[in-house]
C-alpha cells in the first residue's frame, strides 16, 4: 500500500482557498542536487486537482514544495504588494507508506504550513 503527498493553499487575509497558485515539486538526488518533479497550480478550492505524488512515485527523500504566492497576490484587485515572492518548504518524506498532507496558509505579510492528515 502506498501513501501520497498532497497540498493545499488558503489565504488567511480573505479567508478563502487561494486559486491559481503555482506549486513546484523538487527532490534532492543522493548527491545534493535538487531536480524538479513537477509544476501546478491550485484549483478553485486551493488544491491540485491529483495528489503530487502517489504509488510508485512516492518514494523516501528530501523534497521541496516551492509555492509562487508573490504572482498570487500581486493578481489580486487592491491588493498590496506581498512581502513573500516565494515559499519554500522542505520536508522529509520517511515512509512511502503514509500520507503526507502539506497545507499552506497565506497572507501578504506571512505564511504559516503544517503536516496535516
Amino acid at each position: 500500500m502506498s501513501g501520497r503527498l498532497s497540498t493545499h493553499v488558503l489565504d488567511i487575509s480573505t479567508g478563502r482557498p487561494a486559486e491559481n497558485v503555482v506549486i513546484e515539486l523538487w527532490k534532492r538526488t543522493e548527491s545534493k542536487e535538487m531536480i524538479k518533479v513537477l509544476e501546478t497550480k491550485t484549483n478553485k478550492d486551493g488544491r491540485v486537482d491529483e495528489p503530487l505524488l502517489e504509488g510508485e512515485r512516492m518514494i523516501v527523500g528530501s523534497y521541496q514544495l516551492l509555492f509562487h504566492i508573490g504572482d498570487y497576490f500581486n493578481a489580486l484587485e487592491g491588493e498590496s504588494s506581498p512581502i513573500f515572492n516565494q515559499v519554500p518548504v522542505q520536508f522529509e518524506i520517511a515512509n512511502e507508506a503514509e500520507n503526507y498532507h502539506i497545507p499552506l496558509l497565506i497572507a501578504p505579510g506571512g505564511y504559516s504550513t503544517y503536516r496535516g492528515s
